[in-house]
């Protein structure tokens, strides 16, 4: 790693460098180690949280969900943070949602507490395999219909080719364009997430849109790799009847909105309007549910690609569709 450009995290509008010794491993623990020595808790800036003046000292707390609570193989964690801040640190059990409470004479402390917590909390987080994604329908029934019959065409002349197989394609009624994955684990976060998306309807959409449906054009396949012959993931490209960019607008300002909320990372600088038509992570067991991509897993250790080759000469969606 570059020591001249270590690694950022981002917590509540503001950005910490991560230290490079904390990246050794150690056989005997479970978890990241995110630990400085006590002298780190002075003059630590509180100005992103609040900390409480009690009678026994500063109090700060935390709404975590329940699978992020930081404890550690034994309470090592939480007895080591303890320790080198001097706080005191009430976690729930697991399995119940509540706060994380810290408490300490010195409110340097408590600061230098809070924070080590958020960085712990965040590198947990990126670890959780998505749970819901943010996305804009495309399941319109004139879209449905063309999505059937492209599914016909390419089992019909490409059954044949290596991988090809019914499995591949999307549900017709979960047709979408994803705009970004986010990790959701509790219904408060939940509702955060549909509280912003209301809010992002008031402040941007409806101004962007007219209030009215956008019609867009569906024409055209593309593949997600550097050799046809070994696709993963083929999708349909998508853009404005009109040739105006008003949907990209929307797609990008939204994902603006969830990252700066914290509730989504930020991947690219733009997002990539495209609807998923066939995807190897669909290949599964045919008796399990249809789609998994909602909890971010597969039901198999490796994907196994198609030959996309035929699929892209000889359909290439001669046909348009709109919504």
């Amino acid at each position: 790693m570059d020591v001249l450009r270590p690694p950022l995290i981002r917590i509540g509008g503001r950005v910490y460098r991560k230290n490079l010794i904390q990246e050794q491993a150690f056989p005997h623990e479970e978890e990241e180690d995110f630990c400085a020595g006590p002298g780190d808790c002075v003059d630590e800036p509180c100005d992103a949280f609040v900390v409480e003046e009690t009678e026994r000292g500063f109090q700060c707390r935390l709404d975590v969900p329940s699978p992020l609570y930081i404890i550690g193989k034994k309470g090592e964690t939480k007895k080591r943070l303890e320790t080198e801040t001097r706080t005191s640190i009430s976690i729930p059990k697991p399995g119940v949602e509540g706060e994380i409470v810290i408490t300490g004479q010195q409110r340097s402390g408590v600061v230098s507490a809070r924070t080590r917590i958020d960085v712990l909390l965040d590198s947990f987080r990126k670890k959780q395999p998505f749970t819901h994604f943010l996305s804009l329908a495309l399941n319109q029934p004139a879209i449905q219909e063309k999505f059937l019959q492209f599914k016909e065409e390419v089992l019909e002349k490409c059954s044949k080719d290596h991988g090809v197989s019914s499995s591949l394609f999307q549900n017709p009624a979960k047709l979408h364009l994803t705009l970004g994955t986010l990790v959701l684990l509790n219904e408060q976060e939940i509702q955060k997430a549909c509280d912003l998306l209301q809010r992002c309807k008031e402040d941007f959409v409806d101004q962007i849109t007219g209030g009215q449906p956008l019609t867009v054009e569906v024409a055209g396949v593309e593949y997600m790799n550097d050799d046809p012959a070994m696709t993963d993931v083929l999708y349909a490209k998508v853009h404005m009847k009109d040739g105006s960019d008003r949907l990209q607008m929307v797609a990008d300002q939204l994902v603006e909105r969830f990252v700066a909320s914290g509730l989504m990372l930020k991947e690219w600088d733009r997002v990539k309007l495209h609807a998923t038509v066939m995807n190897t992570l669909f290949r599964k067991d045919p008796t399990e549910e249809r789609n998994n991509t909602m909890t971010g897993k597969s039901s198999f250790k490796e994907r196994e690609s198609f030959n996309g080759q035929n699929i892209l000469k000889v359909i290439l969606f001669a046909w348009s569709w709109y919504q």
